[in-house]
């Protein structure tokens, strides 16, 4: 099958959104579908541009003419699709349904070409709380109109347990992984006995890393000899989620100072290949989403879950996620407002050794290449 799969944004080669797309698209292929890659992005000499597989399907210039164009214009993608024979469109939802779009997909439809868009988080709406007043206006758009574009798909992807989206059925995956990418944890203790525990994502409120901080000034508040514990995040951190306060916490440089942390807590900021490997490599556990409530989601099948145990290492969240909700090297956290008990963790650390090859191994079925596989059979 001749496949589109279309994304309304670039690429950055430290994004875990951006390393998703291109494994979903080798998924894809490895099922025996040619697949080419749509996207946007910005050309050296600073236009605006949609591209093709690395070539400019259409130029749209500079200024604000040329963003206006580029979320308006789809004609040259549509007439993409029908020179090459496209039998089938993935498109990942950027929470901006609107009317260029509808038309858009309702072409493709009246041509026989059959689309899905995959919804990465559901719902979204309160992601976007804390965002500035453009992006919630863009969201203002997308909900005037989802459920309309929603009608022209054939499904709505999904990671998420729901059966309906926006009204339109859904096909229900997990979140893949690309084992080729990943490599195994190689747990290096360190010499002085220190415990040192990782967290990977481009931090917003619904990861509630404040929850893992504030525990651990309440660990060495509350405990007479405590233990040496380390916190490495890693990945971009907003500045309203590390200076600013918000309705959930005064931001996480004022709980860091509360409890004197400035040693505990390691920001290292985008890292990919050998540097990440040597951080993980120093850490024995990692800590997933604790706040994913926050958004008013209970149920997902985080990204993030699934690297953490295709590299071996055990992790705690606190959403519903059925691929690992009941697997032993996993420690679940209340979906709340309180702190994250750090002893638990440390006490979870001391009783349980798990092979790093075990925990790969459980995750086996989560390969992209079958996910992708259940959305072309479903829809």
């Amino acid at each position: 099958m001749k496949i589109l799969f279309l994304v309304y944004h670039g690429f950055s080669e430290v994004s875990g959104i951006s390393k998703k797309i291109h494994y979903q698209v080798k998924g894809l292929r490895e099922n025996g579908h040619e697949v080419h890659l749509c996207y946007y992005g910005f050309a050296p000499d600073g236009h605006r541009c949609r591209y093709v597989d690395g070539h400019v399907l259409k130029d749209y210039g500079t200024g604000l003419l040329a963003a206006l164009r580029q979320r308006m214009d789809y004609g040259d993608v549509y007439n993409y699709c029908i020179r090459n024979g496209l039998e089938f469109v993935y498109a990942r939802s950027f929470q901006n349904a609107n009317p260029f779009l509808i038309r858009f997909f309702r072409r493709l439809r009246l041509a026989g070409i059959k689309a899905v868009t995959e919804v990465p988080t559901y719902p979204y709406d309160h992601e976007f709380d804390n965002f500035g007043l453009g992006a919630r206006m863009e969201l203002k758009v997308d909900q005037m109109f989802r459920n309309r574009l929603s009608r022209e798909m054939a499904a709505i992807v999904t990671f998420s347990d729901a059966t309906r989206i926006f009204g339109q059925r859904t096909i229900r995956i997990s979140n893949g992984v690309d084992f080729d990418s990943i490599p195994l944890h190689c747990y290096q203790p360190p010499q002085d006995g220190s415990i040192h525990l990782v967290g990977v994502a481009e931090v917003h409120l619904w990861h509630g890393y404040d929850r893992l901080i504030a525990g651990l000034g309440e660990y060495y508040r509350l405990t007479a000899r405590p233990r040496q514990v380390y916190f490495h995040i890693v990945g971009g951190v907003h500045p309203y989620e590390r200076y600013r306060a918000n309705d959930y916490h005064p931001g996480l440089q004022a709980i860091i100072d509360r409890y004197g942390l400035q040693e505990h807590i390691i920001f290292h900021g985008q890292l990919f290949g050998e540097p990440l490997d040597q951080v993980f490599n120093q850490c024995v556990f990692a800590i997933g989403s604790l706040a994913r409530h926050r958004s008013g989601i209970t149920v997902i099948k985080t990204l993030k879950n699934r690297e953490y145990a295709t590299r071996g290492i055990p992790f705690i969240y606190s959403e519903q996620d059925s691929d690992f909700d009941n697997r032993p090297y996993v420690l679940k956290a209340a979906a709340d407002e309180s702190p994250i008990d750090v002893a638990r963790i440390l006490d979870f650390i001391d009783r349980h050794h798990f092979n790093p090859q075990d925990i790969r191994q459980s995750v086996s079925h989560l390969a992209w290449k079958r996910q992708m596989e259940l959305v072309i059979g479903q829809a």
